[in-house]
């Protein structure tokens, strides 16, 4: 051991797998630097240990499913109480053998580690797929039915058909069976990848309608009825995303 320099020591860790022997041989090292190491390393296994528990426990729904070889899917959506621009819904059918560590409701996370979750959500599920509703169609069908309606279609484009269906409180239109849970996206992994990734949608074609409409702010109010996106709805009306049938947007054209 002695022969690793603690540079040498400290890539070495950074190993996925790392024997039982290695660590042995690093406590019975008496450089400091290499103790140090040692605790550092401890210290996040303990962390990645109560990460994954909180994971498997976000899983149990999921689990009842897996331990039949049946797919399940998680189905959420996002952006039904703003003022502008669509609905949007995501379905996402994990990957049993890979957990996805941090998966939780998309509300509760900052913008980064939602983008950065997506990605792996992405590469790392079985099957994934995002439906919009338009918000002419939402004013047509009202918010309810278009969000039912996003979650269907974001099923039936999944590339594999699922089994069951996870979702967040809303009945769906469909032949699969489905459990409803109530803040099913903190109780849900499958749930809460699928609002991690309508939301990271959502939020990137918000941030596109900024650049047609930059007097409304989409890229910081998303859409949602803040008091600058309220007085600039009252100062330059409203816009083609705007959903007539809300109330402050209504109230504005009336």
């Amino acid at each position: 051991m002695n022969k690793l320099t603690i540079g040498q020591i400290k890539e070495r860790l950074k190993d996925s797998t790392i024997s039982p022997l290695f660590l042995q041989q690093l406590k019975e090292d008496s450089r400091s630097g290499v103790q140090k190491l040692l605790q550092q390393y401890e210290k996040q296994q303990l962390i990645l240990e109560n990460q994954l528990k909180e994971y498997q426990q976000k899983c149990y729904y999921e689990q009842k499913c897996w331990q039949l070889d049946r797919l399940v899917a998680g189905v959420d959506e996002v952006g039904r109480g703003c003022l502008a621009g669509p609905v949007v819904c995501a379905a996402v059918i994990l990957n049993p053998q890979v957990p996805i560590i941090g998966v939780d409701d998309s509300k509760k996370l900052r913008p980064e580690s939602r983008t950065r979750l997506a990605k792996i959500i992405k590469e790392e599920s079985l099957a994934y797929s995002v439906a919009l509703i338009s918000p002419s169609t939402i004013d047509q069908i009202n918010i309810l039915e278009a969000s039912r309606l996003a979650m269907k279609f974001a099923v039936q484009k999944l590339s594999l058909t699922p089994e069951s269906l996870l979702v967040d409180a809303v009945k769906i239109e469909t032949e699969i069976p489905q459990t409803d849970l109530i803040k099913g996206d903190e109780k849900s992994a499958s749930i809460g990848a699928a609002s991690i990734l309508a939301k990271v949608c959502r939020d990137e074609l918000m941030d596109r309608y900024d650049e047609f409409y930059p007097e409304y702010n989409f890229k910081s109010n998303k859409g949602y009825g803040t008091r600058e996106h309220l007085l600039a709805l009252k100062e330059f009306g409203i816009s083609p995303i705007h959903r007539k049938s809300f109330s402050p947007v209504r109230q504005i054209i009336a």
